[in-house]
């Protein structure tokens, strides 16, 4: 459900040649871009199918200190002297979906897109980036929090073409899985059983990069799998258990 490693980028470098402005967020960095992509993600929780959503993309760092990365902004309030280390506050959207769409979802309740927000650590190392961010949902949807914890890794670096690694761990807390797994009360049929979903831990790992097609545009991309947890794969709506996404975009700098 989290799209925190997609269409993600960060300005460039602000004179401290330790950062890593390549692997600080999961697509490659470039200057501030400004532009719209397509995004192909599951139709309803543990679906089959998909859906198309066109986004808006929004890649920007302003002071080195605020920032948009997409579906998620934040700024940074601690950092330590080489800025490696930084400690802040992360907002991030949250979709919902139709029940209306998947086959076994049809007459439940909508799931209403959320928002989450909560402190956000990024630390970098010579060998890659780790992010972690505690996650509220202070939109009211499920009520529910995430943990998630991220490591990039740079895996093609040339003029044109980048390409970065991600794995992800990311912990949901009862409320949030039983929100968008569960089965409640007055959401039962013949076939979908009443189900209260857990907490439980699910696995990502994706690729995200960029491509030079001009000397101030760039063509984005990526893909990703998720693995549910126990908890969230053993409910009757859910139809497969790895969940893939990928996205495509097109950007220009300011």
């Amino acid at each position: 459900m989290s799209l925190i490693t997609g269409l993600a980028l960060v300005s460039p470098a602000y004179g401290n040649d330790k950062i890593d402005r390549d692997t600080e967020t999961a697509i490659p960095r470039s200057k501030n871009l400004y532009g719209i992509g397509v995004a192909i993600l599951p139709k309803t929780s543990g679906s089959d199918e998909f859906r198309v959503l066109a986004l808006p993309i929004i890649n920007a760092n302003y002071g080195d200190r605020f920032y948009i990365n997409a579906l998620q902004a934040g700024v940074w309030l601690l950092d330590s002297d080489d800025k490696r280390l930084r400690f802040g506050l992360a907002t991030q959207a949250r979709f919902g979906w139709d029940a209306d769409d998947g086959k076994l979802t049809r007459g439940m309740n909508d799931r209403d897109f959320s928002v989450d927000l909560g402190p956000a650590v990024r630390w970098q190392t010579d060998y890659g980036t780790f992010n972690a961010q505690w996650g509220f949902d202070v939109g009211g949807a499920s009520n529910g929090q995430t943990v998630e914890l991220q490591y990039i890794k740079n895996l093609i670096r040339d003029k044109k073409l980048k390409l970065n690694g991600s794995f992800g761990v990311s912990w949901n807390d009862h409320k949030f899985n039983d929100y968008y797994f569960g089965v409640g009360a007055d959401e039962i049929s013949q076939s979908r059983p009443a189900y209260s979903a857990g907490s439980g831990t699910e696995f990502k790992v994706g690729v995200n990069g960029s491509y030079a097609v001009g000397k101030d545009s760039f063509v984005l991309f990526g893909t990703s799998v998720t693995r549910l947890s126990d908890e969230q794969a053993n409910s009757p709506i859910v139809e497969t258990r790895m969940q893939p996404f990928a996205y495509l975009g097109y950007s220009i700098t300011f």
